[in-house]
């Protein structure tokens, strides 16, 4: 009896974790203002092609990443994570060609580097 108690309660614990992997979303993102706090980052975010302003909120795994770290104003972005309250909690994070983001989010991403192009090319002189 003992047994079967034992590996009851190991079938019951063991579907856990992989529920919660089947939480994690993929999402698109480009950096819509330059970052002045690394552990929130503003963004245009798309999630199933919707595409939303959230603020990326980095854990110190990603705060250590050096992908985040050189992260710039029109970096687009391939996230794993979850939807928060506050925004969208990042575990993983991938910088991609704006040409690779979601039809969605590729002419705001077009947008972003003409704007930060003609705001940066007068001080480059």
């Amino acid at each position: 009896m003992f047994l079967l108690v034992l590996l009851y309660s190991l079938i019951a614990v063991g579907p856990v974790p992989v529920a919660q992997a089947d939480d994690e979303i993929l999402a698109f993102a480009v950096v819509s203002e330059a970052p002045k706090d690394k552990a929130r980052v503003a963004a245009k975010v798309s999630v199933n092609d919707a595409v939303s302003e959230m603020k990326l909120l980095a854990s110190d795994t990603i705060l250590a990443n050096l992908i985040w770290k050189k992260i710039e104003i029109c970096h687009a972005m391939k996230l794993h994570g979850y939807k928060v309250a506050g925004g969208f909690q990042v575990v993983t994070v991938h910088l991609i060609d704006a040409g690779m983001l979601p039809m969605s989010l590729q002419s705001f991403a077009g947008d972003c580097l003409i704007k930060k192009a003609i705001e940066i090319l007068p001080m480059v002189d």
